[in-house]
């Protein structure tokens, strides 16, 4: 479903995109996907010269969930020292902010077709394998301690 997509990212950033089919949820529980990213994009750096790839020119790319993986998967191998480092991540609508469901661009957002928030955010604990009736609990703020909220206000914030 995304070859097009790829091709058509790789020809304009000038760069090599890798696409990694991973297991999805709810058959395959997070963090089978985290893992399966993670082990297809060390494998592709780790041998990229091998396919005729400058591995100093890899992107990886992902929407939705993907987005989310690929930012979780630049992370984690952003201090590697036994992989070449990425070029890019490009994030295309990612899952990253889960501390307040209140902020203005959810709730900007929050009726836009598809990424409504009620159906991302139980889209959201039903890949992590967790129980979707906590959904009004979480849209109430309650699933973060009060000094955690205030610790972070500075980045999670309206202002």
């Amino acid at each position: 479903a995304y070859e097009r997509t790829c091709r058509y990212l790789a020809r304009k950033s000038n760069s090599v995109v890798v696409s990694v089919g991973y297991r999805l949820a709810p058959k395959h529980p997070f963090p089978a996907q985290f893992e399966d990213c993670v082990t297809a994009t060390v494998h592709f750096l780790r041998t990229a010269r091998d396919h005729g790839v400058d591995p100093s020119r890899v992107v990886i790319c992902g929407d939705s969930s993907g987005g989310t993986l690929t930012a979780a998967v630049a992370q984690a191998l952003a201090n590697r020292r036994d992989v070449p480092k990425l070029r890019a991540q490009i994030l295309i609508y990612p899952f990253l902010q889960s501390v307040d469901f209140n902020l203005p661009s959810y709730q900007q957002n929050g009726k836009v077709p598809i990424l409504l928030k009620e159906r991302t955010v139980v889209l959201g604990l039903k890949y992590m394998n967790k129980d979707v009736s906590l959904v009004p609990e979480l849209f109430k703020g309650r699933h973060v301690p009060e000094d955690l909220r205030l610790k972070y206000q500075k980045w999670v914030s309206p202002d």
